[in-house]
């Protein structure tokens, strides 16, 4: 496939496609081809390469805190940020899904159970426990 005809189709810069595309082809995911019917094919199969690899190859960052996990370079001086644990989980929860995912599920349409978070997996109570109940506005307090 000519990149002139992707940056076309998806209206982006022919010289960014050529950048994404080396890294594409450092990473052994596209091989190229010259001559006039040149340009790039998958070196694997879609159904063997996935979003994470993908990621990978161009250098796309998928990581929520901005300390990117480095005991060296905590999220704020001398410290982790309070929520530094959640979001962290959810990079890796991040990171595990785009690993679970091919480049064929892409083109073909991701199937439904991987676009939904399973009604099984959400917690039965609130994560601190329940709330206790307080009296009505206006009620006499015993």
């Amino acid at each position: 496939l000519a990149l002139s005809m992707i940056a076309g189709r998806q209206q982006t810069s022919l010289a960014y496609l050529e950048q994404l595309f080396l890294k594409l082809r450092r990473a052994g995911l596209v091989e190229s081809a010259r001559g006039r019917l040149g340009g790039y094919r998958l070196s694997r199969p879609a159904s063997a390469i996935t979003v994470a690899e993908i990621m990978a190859a161009v250098e796309e960052d998928i990581r929520m805190t901005r300390c990117g996990g480095e005991a060296a370079k905590p999220c704020m001086p001398g410290q982790r940020c309070l929520t530094h644990g959640l979001w962290d989980a959810l990079g890796e929860q991040i990171a595990a899904f785009l690993e679970s995912v091919t480049l064929q599920e892409v083109i073909d349409g991701i199937p439904p159970a991987k676009q939904t978070v399973r009604a099984s997996r959400q917690p039965s109570a609130p994560p601190f426990g329940p709330r206790p109940m307080r009296p009505p506005i206006g009620s006499p307090s015993e």
